[in-house]
């Protein structure tokens, strides 16, 4: 594969996620292996962790309370895509799975229930826009599983 691969930062084990904790996957791991990467979280850039959860609740990012954080977490986005342009162009996505910023195809509903529904994580969504494939560590690790 050639150019970048963008990639979740939880994923390769940074203490990024809301809860102070990381999502590190050996399978995303051994695919990047020999491959150029940029690890990013847009979420970290624009709040500390430990940090309250959000989900997407009607096309807005918001706290189990309602607080509105859209636009808080579109300007780490932004920061992210920046990041990305400096880096080079990128080939492939590897974002984490239902994240409300990362998920692609399914993100967790805004009910914080862990219910499922249809859609893409604000970056997600951006990388696609530009016509970046994103993958989620279960497409990887599904991949990873087929080849053995």
């Amino acid at each position: 594969m050639k150019g970048l691969v963008i990639v979740s930062a939880c994923l390769l084990g940074t203490r990024c996620k809301y809860d102070g904790g990381h999502n590190r996957s050996e399978a995303v791991l051994a695919f990047l292996a020999g491959k150029r990467y940029l690890a990013v979280c847009p979420e970290i850039i624009v709040l500390p962790a430990p940090r309250p959860p959000v989900e997407i609740r009607e096309g807005r990012v918001v706290t189990a309370e309602g607080e509105d954080r859209t636009a808080l977490f579109e300007r780490g986005v932004r920061e992210t895509l920046r990041h990305i342009d400096e880096a080079g162009p990128a080939a492939l996505a590897i974002l984490k799975a239902r994240s409300p910023t990362c998920g692609s195809g399914a993100i967790y509903d805004g009910t914080f229930t862990h219910t499922r529904t249809a859609g893409d994580g604000l970056l997600a969504r951006a990388l696609k826009a530009r016509g970046i494939p994103v993958w989620t560590e279960e497409d990887v690790e599904a991949r990873m599983a087929a080849k053995k």
